[in-house]
């Protein structure tokens, strides 16, 4: 289990899956397989997460066509693009060396795969040396088909709340993405999904989410353990929108639970709006079997 950091070993022991996710980490390695890097090159998009120069950390978005994703080495991955402007995290990824995690989605498929590591600038894009890469589960992927798409409005608008409009394209998502980092640095990039609704606002500084059944590595809630800032990359799939949110996170357990269930509390400090540069798929989606029922607002 040396994969695995402090955050993440005391949250498998507190939710008594270590013995599952000692048997998890054999599928992480630091070199990229064949198969994967066939996988990344089909991609039309990448989420990645990490800091930005005042260190709060963020979830973005880059994106070009097929192709822009290659591995030139078992342990390299090259992205021949670099984020939109006004993206939180442009400064930052063009200064590197910075810590990355990268999460590579294709939901028609319900198929993907991480990749963290080390990103600095490679001629007109990016270079990651990968640390860590593997595939994880179809589990909560709503299947559909998204276009990138280019900014389409003014500089993105900033903010420290959700507007009333932000906060019902929340209400209505089925997928986000959170970005975490360990105390060390180590920065990761993960997907979330489930049905309309199960990513609540309480209220406009206030959100939450169910932690659902997963592979028990707990990357992004130990992360949390040791370091809670978070940001949150919420599409908006009828317009190419996207919705980014940085914050601080925090594991809430149901001790009472007789399978330790947990849902994660997330306080927004920032908020940055931009009008296309996200992922287009308006047509609705075919929802995973595995989400569970939402419960209705209380």
């Amino acid at each position: 289990m040396g994969s695995y950091h402090r955050g993440e070993l005391a949250v498998q022991e507190r939710a008594a899956l270590s013995r599952q996710a000692g048997h998890t980490a054999r599928a992480i390695r630091a070199s990229v397989p064949d198969v994967a890097a066939d996988f990344l090159a089909a991609r039309t998009f990448l989420v990645v997460g990490a800091a930005d120069t005042d260190g709060r950390t963020w979830c973005s978005l880059l994106t070009g066509p097929p192709g822009f994703l290659r591995v030139p080495d078992e342990n390299t991955l090259d992205v021949a693009a670099l984020p939109h402007r006004g993206d939180p995290l442009a400064e930052r990824l063009r200064q590197g060396p910075a810590p990355v995690g990268a999460l590579a989605l294709d939901p028609a498929r319900r198929r993907r795969m991480r990749v963290n590591g080390t990103v600095r600038p490679h001629g007109p894009g990016l270079r990651v040396a990968t640390e860590d890469v593997y595939a994880n589960c179809p589990k909560y992927i709503q299947k559909r088909t998204p276009v990138p798409t280019a900014p389409t409005g003014p500089e993105p608008v900033h903010g420290d709340a959700l507007t009333p409009g932000q906060q019902a394209l929340v209400r209505r998502a089925d997928t986000f993405f959170v970005a975490t980092r360990s105390d060390t640095g180590h920065a990761d990039a993960n997907h979330r999904g489930g049905g309309p609704g199960f990513l609540r606002v309480h209220s406009p500084t206030l959100l939450s989410w169910p932690d659902y059944v997963g592979n028990a590595m707990f990357n992004t809630l130990g992360n949390l353990w040791v370091e809670p800032r978070a940001g949150l990359l919420v599409p908006d799939w009828e317009t190419g929108d996207t919705l980014r949110l940085t914050g601080r996170a925090r594991v809430l357990w149901d001790e009472g639970s007789p399978t330790r269930e947990r849902s994660v509390e997330f306080t927004v400090d920032g908020v940055v709006a931009t009008a296309g540069g996200g992922l287009l798929a308006p047509e609705p989606p075919e929802y995973s079997t595995a989400n569970p029922p939402v419960d209705p607002p209380a």
